[in-house]
């Protein structure tokens, strides 16, 4: 029977609502997030840079309020009278045409006291809105912001990254990289789709040894 890998996952990660990782990074955002009955008017704007977890988060605040998630890009008109929670994924695609159909959302959301939750890469102030109504109310939003990642953070995302390509790494390998790369998510994505594709093509096992090697081809 072949040896079971487990991991040892970092100290300070915890594992909660469906594989959403909380470290210092992310745990004001997280705390926030979870708890909108502190925020201001009903609504906030999580921000954070590309594959930071905003959109994971913004699912776990979903599952926890039964709300309706909504592209920016797909706002239309039959989004206008929830009577559930909202959340607006990736508020920088919005469209000018969609920015009335905003406005109106919001106020009715804010009418009937219903939670409304924004992601964005950035805060409302530099949100390309042209419409001045809705600029304002925007701007008015509370924002909380998922920091870059701390070596904990950097090293559950690693786990996940292979999880989700479902490739199971050598327990080790995570931390490997996690001291070795960048600190961002980008650079974390990146390694981790080199390294599948380098083991796919050469049939290798996906270990520090391989690791290694792509670090090194890579700087």
């Amino acid at each position: 029977m072949p040896e079971q890998l487990t991991f040892q996952w970092p100290a300070g990660i915890a594992l909660t609502a469906g594989d959403f990782f909380v470290s210092e990074a992310n745990a004001a955002a997280y705390v926030l997030v979870t708890h909108p009955d502190s925020w201001p008017e009903r609504k906030l704007v999580l921000t954070g840079p590309s594959g930071s977890g905003k959109s994971h988060l913004a699912r776990v605040f979903a599952t926890q309020e039964q709300a309706h998630v909504i592209a920016a890009a797909d706002i239309g008109t039959d989004h206008l009278r929830p009577t559930t929670a909202v959340v607006i994924e990736d508020i920088e695609d919005l469209s000018y045409d969609a920015e009335t159909t905003l406005f109106h959302l919001h106020n009715h959301l804010a009418q009937a006291r219903l939670p409304l939750l924004i992601t964005a890469q950035n805060v409302p102030a530099r949100w390309n809105i042209t419409l001045p109504d809705l600029a304002s109310r925007m701007q008015a939003t509370t924002p909380t912001t998922i920091g870059d990642p701390d070596d904990d953070l950097l090293t559950a995302v690693i786990m996940k990254l292979f999880a989700d390509r479902q490739i199971m790494p050598s327990p080790k390998l995570p931390g490997y990289l996690a001291a070795r790369i960048e600190r961002s998510f980008t650079a974390a994505a990146n390694i981790v789709a080199e390294i599948d594709a380098i083991a796919l093509r050469d049939k290798r096992e996906v270990n520090e040894r391989l690791a290694g090697e792509v670090l090194a081809a890579v700087r």
